[in-house]
C-alpha cells in the first residue's frame, strides 16, 4: 500500500465521522422541537387557576365545600325541636354554614317548611308568623298585622312602607328613626322575613306585614 492510498482512506474515515455527527445533531434537534411542542408545553392559564372546564373534573373527591354557602354532602344535622306560638312544633335541621331548614309539625304531619340560606327567612302560617334566622334561631308570634299597601309603625320604633309590585308580590322598606331605609323585605310568590335589631318582621304574599319584639 502506498502513501497516497493511506491518506485517502484517512480522509474518507474523517468525512464519514463528520456526517454521522451531523446526522445525530439533526435527530437531537428534531426530538427537542417535538418535546417543546407537546411534552413540556404548560397547560393554559385557565386550567392552572381552576377556571377552565376540565379543571373542575380533575378536582374529584378533593373538592372543598363552597366558600359562600359552606354546604357539604353530609346529612342534615338536627339542632332540636321548639314549640311555636300556636302549639305546633318546629323541627330545625342544619344543612350547612348559615343554612337551616325548619319544618312545622303538628300531630305528626308536616304543615310547612321554611329555609334560611345565607339570609333570614319568614313565613305567615295562617296568622302565626315565624322567622328563621341564618344562625338557626326561631321566633314565632301571633297578631300585630297590618294589611295592604301603606306605611305602618312597627315594634322597636321601625316604620314599614309596603308597596304592591304585582300579583302575590309585595315589597316593604324598613325605615329607621332617622328616615333612612335600613332593610328591605320582598315577598315574591313566597313570604319573606328578617330580624332587625331584635325585632322580627314577616311580610306575606298577601301584603300582610307583622312585627314582634
Amino acid at each position: 500500500m502506498n502513501a497516497n492510498t493511506t491518506v485517502r482512506r484517512r480522509r474518507t474515515i474523517r468525512i464519514a465521522a463528520a456526517a454521522l455527527i451531523a446526522a445525530a445533531s439533526l435527530s437531537l434537534t428534531a426530538c427537542n422541537n417535538d418535546t417543546e411542542d407537546t411534552g413540556t408545553k404548560k397547560p393554559a392559564a385557565s386550567a392552572e387557576s381552576g377556571t377552565g372546564g376540565s379543571s373542575t373534573g380533575a378536582q374529584g373527591s378533593d373538592a372543598k365545600p363552597d366558600a359562600t354557602t359552606g354546604d357539604t354532602d353530609k346529612a342534615p344535622t338536627s339542632t332540636g325541636d321548639q314549640k311555636l306560638a300556636d302549639g305546633s312544633t318546629a323541627k330545625i335541621d342544619k344543612l350547612g354554614t348559615q343554612h337551616y331548614r325548619l319544618k312545622i309539625v303538628n300531630d305528626g304531619a308536616v304543615l310547612a317548611t321554611l329555609e334560611a340560606n345565607q339570609r333570614d327567612a319568614g313565613l305567615d302560617a295562617n296568622g302565626m308568623y315565624v322567622v328563621l334566622t341564618l344562625g338557626g334561631e326561631v321566633h314565632s308570634w301571633m297578631g300585630g298585622e297590618h294589611s295592604g299597601p301603606g306605611t305602618y309603625k312597627l315594634a322597636g320604633g321601625w316604620t314599614a312602607k309596603v308597596t304592591k309590585l304585582g300579583d302575590a308580590r309585595y315589597r316593604a322598606d324598613i325605615i329607621g328613626s332617622e328616615g333612612s331605609v335600613d332593610g328591605t323585605l320582598e315577598a315574591n310568590q313566597h313570604d319573606d322575613g328578617m330580624v332587625a335589631n331584635g325585632v322580627y318582621i314577616v311580610l306575606s304574599t298577601r301584603g300582610v306585614i307583622s312585627a314582634h319584639q
